[in-house]
């Protein structure tokens, strides 16, 4: 097959070169995906946005197709020129067999009007548990909504992370997901538990729905133990991740780093003895994953499909009071947080592993190429 993934801000986590620029979870995925695909055999290529790089530049066997920069064309009318022109043109360049996308956005309208006019068929993956939720989808204007809930009607099949999202996209939608776990990398180091010098770990862009007061206040509970905080600010968030980041300066136990790139941040995973999640909602945390793959426990308000309490790869917990609790538990109990931690690793090889999530994707994308869309 030939498959072109739709996201505008993949190219900084395919090229290193780029990844000064902000990223999400989504753009993770969508970019481990092509990876693995190209692994396999199949021709990708991706529809980026415009980061200066020169058009149809390959990386890692993937070939990229530009579109338009991030505030280039004139107010109003730059959602007709460049963006829709410009995302057209991209995706008639890749002219692929099958279409991929994810993420809540007015791109998912866009490729489907494409998709329509050109005879093509796309996939669409949900990456998050707003991405189903009517009133708490993630997109900031009444026009981009409805391109959004336009497009999810028009997907020729509909991928999801969790089975909330499966009944929530029914119940809302009445449209139907296939369930497919989400990939992730391997580190390039494996550090004992004696060589874990980060206590505590923090990362997420700095957004309400992360709620990154509750992981400073958490630091206030805990003064004796060490935090490291993760995040940059999104576009729309700035005056947040100032507050944020003035107000882990004033507490001596938080090394808050701002943003770190994709590629580099696993050097804090690596070292890291508990990650904690204070997010208000989520889909399937790629930080869940990264933590988990270096053995890593998890403790969090967030249980996606209660799986980190039947698995016993973590704690997922109902207040800061237990939160408090149980993370000093894991960080005193030596032999609890080795138990953990060997059971993280084995789940992750056993449940995300390359050939385990490929299959499941394989199957759904040859499913679209070879009877179309039921929508169309």
């Amino acid at each position: 097959m030939e498959i072109c993934l739709l996201g505008y801000d993949n190219l900084p986590v395919l090229a290193r070169e780029y990844n000064q620029f902000e990223i999400g979870g989504a753009q993770v995925q969508m970019t481990l995906l092509a990876k693995a695909l190209v692994k396999r055999g199949h021709r990708v290529s991706m529809v980026v946005g415009d980061y200066g790089q020169e058009d149809g530049v390959v990386w890692q066997g993937i070939k990229t197709y530009r579109t338009y920069k991030v505030n280039e064309g004139l107010p109003l009318f730059r959602f007709v020129y460049p963006r829709w022109t410009s995302t057209w043109a991209a995706l008639s360049r890749a002219n692929a067999d099958v279409y991929f996308t994810s993420c809540a956005g007015m791109q998912v309208g866009l490729l489907a009007l494409f998709c329509n006019k050109h005879s093509k068929k796309f996939v669409y993956r949900m990456a998050s548990d707003t991405d189903a939720e009517p009133t708490e989808v993630i997109i900031k204007h009444w026009r981009d909504k409805k391109l959004y809930e336009y497009g999810l009607n028009k997907a020729a099949h509909i991928v999801c992370q969790n089975k909330k999202q499966r009944e929530l996209l029914k119940l809302n939608y009445d449209r139907n997901a296939t369930l497919i776990k989400s990939l992730v990398e391997k580190p390039l180091k494996d550090y004992a538990q004696s060589e874990r010098d980060i206590e505590i770990l923090w990362v997420a862009n700095i957004r309400n729905i992360k709620r990154p007061d509750l992981a400073i206040e958490l630091a206030r509970r805990l003064p004796h133990r060490h935090f490291n905080m993760v995040g940059g600010p999104l576009s729309g968030c700035q005056e947040l991740y100032l507050n944020i980041e003035k107000e882990a300066g004033s507490i001596e136990n938080i090394k808050f780093h701002g943003r770190i790139p994709y590629h580099d941040v696993g050097d804090l995973y690596d070292k890291a003895r508990v990650f904690v999640n204070t997010s208000d909602k989520e889909g399937f945390p790629n930080t869940f994953l990264q933590s988990w793959r270096r053995g890593v426990p998890v403790v969090t308000f967030f249980d996606p499909d209660g799986l980190i309490t039947r698995e016993g790869l973590g704690y997922a917990v109902n207040s800061m009071d237990e939160m408090e609790k149980v993370v000093e538990k894991l960080i005193n109990n030596d032999d609890e947080w080795l138990l953990i931690s060997n059971r993280c690793r084995a789940y992750v090889e056993l449940h995300h592993g390359d050939d385990v999530v490929i299959k499941p994707f394989l199957n759904v994308l040859q499913q679209v190429e070879n009877i179309g869309s039921t929508n169309e």
